[in-house]
């Protein structure tokens, strides 16, 4: 049992990526026809793993971060600058901290101590955690709507991609070997996903989460973290780079904005408030 165990915490840990990294915080402005990253501010700084940004608010940012030896939600407030210890779990950890959707709650993955992974919902009004899902490992969720979520979880020490019912309680499986990456795509009812069947070049693919109908947006390579701009652009992380895509007319990426910081290195997660004014990413810590 000791070495069941030891092997699924060493799976999580790879997969929640335990490295030195930071979350930064750009303003997101449109001039002459081209998109600048401005005003970039580190709102983590702090040593070890910081990531998983996602706006609670336009102004308000969830993260997930150590601290004293486990990874806590953090909320960053724009306006002040401060950050809000938002969970203390003793026996463990989160990751991937979201709100859901027409609710002040939180959810997020928590890895126990003991090697327990299940997807929760926090109330911080009242302190409370509670397991939405108990017969799953869900390690990348996001939402569809307040009944409903997309989740890349863990199955057989790989990703498979389920459509989760809460209201029905149902988990339905939908795809093998995927990535990380799950977004709503704006203006439409269909969610976004990384297919990695093909070795060579990862694919992003729509899913309506109603009819189950799934296609093919474009080819990314091996760029494993992808947002979306309330326009419709489909943003791509590689290196120090982040590429655009327009499904509507473009064949191929070009170049959203590059960076010149040494502080920004090969960013992960990207993401991006509901109106397209600022933008969110992690990167390595220069060494």
């Amino acid at each position: 049992m000791k070495k069941v165990t030891f092997i699924f915490l060493c799976i999580s840990a790879t997969l929640f990526g335990q490295t030195n990294t930071e979350v930064h915080v750009f303003d997101i402005i449109l001039k002459d026809g081209s998109h600048l990253l401005k005003n970039g501010k580190n709102i983590s700084n702090n040593a070890g793993y910081d990531s998983q940004p996602f706006f609670y608010t336009d102004d308000e940012i969830l993260f997930a971060s150590s601290k004293n030896g486990n990874t806590e939600i953090i909320l960053h407030h724009l306006v002040t600058g401060k950050n809000e210890l938002k969970s203390n779990t003793k026996n463990g950890g989160e990751y991937s901290p979201q709100r859901i959707p027409n609710s002040n709650h939180v959810s997020a993955v928590r890895l126990d101590n003991d090697g327990l992974q299940r997807f929760y919902k926090y109330d911080f009004t009242t302190k409370k955690s509670t397991v939405l899902i108990p017969d799953l490992k869900v390690a990348y969720p996001n939402w569809f709507d307040q009944d409903m979520l997309i989740a890349v979880s863990i199955v057989n020490d790989s990703l498979e991609l389920f459509i989760c019912d809460l209201k029905k309680e149902t988990n339905i499986a939908i795809a093998k070997n995927v990535g990380r990456s799950v977004h709503r795509i704006p203006n439409s009812d269909l969610m976004s996903f990384i297919s990695k069947e093909n070795k060579r070049s990862w694919l992003v693919k729509s899913i309506n989460p109603e009819t189950k109908e799934i296609k093919t947006i474009t080819s990314i390579g091996l760029s494993e973290d992808v947002t979306w701009l309330p326009n419709g652009l489909l943003l791509i992380s590689k290196g120090n780079t982040i590429y655009k895509f327009d499904p509507k007319k473009d064949k191929n990426p070009s170049v959203f904005f590059r960076f010149t910081d040494e502080n920004i290195n090969n960013i992960s997660r990207i993401t991006v408030n509901s109106d397209g004014t600022k933008l969110a990413l992690v990167a390595e810590v220069s060494q």
